[in-house]
């Protein structure tokens, strides 16, 4: 009892049959392949390699190779087809050209409400072809700001502060003001309306300031495109004049400016319904005198 052994069942043997025979076939295929066979499974495309090789080279049967292999006669005989696209990227480009800002899953759900059928892996490949994808637009990353302290300066021309507001004629167009004060005596040195205040501009009406009232020390400002720009860093560099920059959003860090705007949002621009920029610039002009000359304000003691 102890000698014997216990008998192998035939379906074990036929299993272990075939294991050797596909293991086989995988060397001989790899032998003609230089060196290419590995131990994991091999997908459909190689299996069909494998079995064309053995039934040129060693006249195995395409039934028998196939078996071998774990490959349908089916996939064996299969011949892949390249769709075509065409139609489908004609309908992208001119989706695409008419919203310019839809993404790819706007556009698929476009097309789907006018009857395609096509799934979304196809109609994304498609897209990736074109190269519709829409550029993100990186955000733009702003030096560390460091908190300076709100004080009170003590003579004019120490620091002013700037800053933009917006509001609408009554036609519905928009405009924007640029807003310059003293901090020292809340003196307001310019309002520039306009529809568009580049960097440009305001770097003009600054050297208009200028001319009348003297260079500043400082200019206290928010955060802005107009502010941040190259150019207006090259012209306070090259008048001696720096920037201090509040933190992003902390507008109580240009609490100066802040309650300026306020008095004129709640004095000027709501009050009156404007037709146009020369309208706007002429109440604004009036209401300036009234500001600085005769206007008691609350932080100077009722001085004017």
């Amino acid at each position: 009892r102890e000698n014997m052994k216990p008998k192998t069942s035939p379906k074990t043997l036929e299993i272990q049959t075939a294991k050797q025979v596909q293991s086989k076939a995988f060397l001989f295929w790899d032998t003609a392949n230089k060196g290419t066979y590995r131990k994991k499974a091999l997908n459909p495309s190689e299996k069909k390699s494998a079995v064309a090789f053995l039934c040129e080279n060693y006249k195995f049967k395409v039934s028998s190779s196939c078996r071998l292999l774990q490959l349908s006669r089916s996939s064996f005989y299969y011949k892949a087809t390249k769709a075509n696209d065409d139609l489908l990227a004609e309908e992208l480009k001119m989706l695409a050209n008419k919203f310019p800002r839809y993404g790819f899953w706007k556009l698929f759900r476009r097309m789907r409400k006018q009857g395609l059928k096509e799934n979304h892996k196809r109609v994304y490949r498609v897209y990736k072809s074109l190269n519709l994808k829409l550029k993100r637009r990186p955000k733009k990353r702003l030096p560390a700001r460091i908190k300076i302290q709100l004080v009170s300066p003590r003579r004019l021309n120490e620091c002013w502060s700037m800053d933009f507001m917006s509001d609408n004629l009554s036609s519905g167009k928009h405009f924007r003001t640029l807003n310059i004060i003293d901090d020292f005596n809340r003196e307001v040195l310019a309002i520039e309306p306009a529809i568009s205040i580049p960097t440009e501009r305001v770097i003009r009406v600054l050297n208009q300031v200028i001319e009348l009232k003297g260079k500043p020390q400082f200019i206290r400002v928010d955060n802005g495109p107009e502010f941040v720009s190259k150019k207006l860093k090259a012209w306070s560099d090259c008048h001696e004049i720096k920037l201090r920059f509040i933190e992003p959003g902390k507008p109580t860090q240009n609490a100066y400016i802040e309650r300026f705007n306020g008095s004129l949002r709640h004095e000027i621009l709501n009050v009156y319904s404007f037709r146009s920029l020369n309208e706007v610039r002429e109440i604004t002009e009036e209401w300036i005198e009234e500001y600085n000359h005769h206007r008691p304000h609350d932080a100077l003691k009722n001085l004017s």
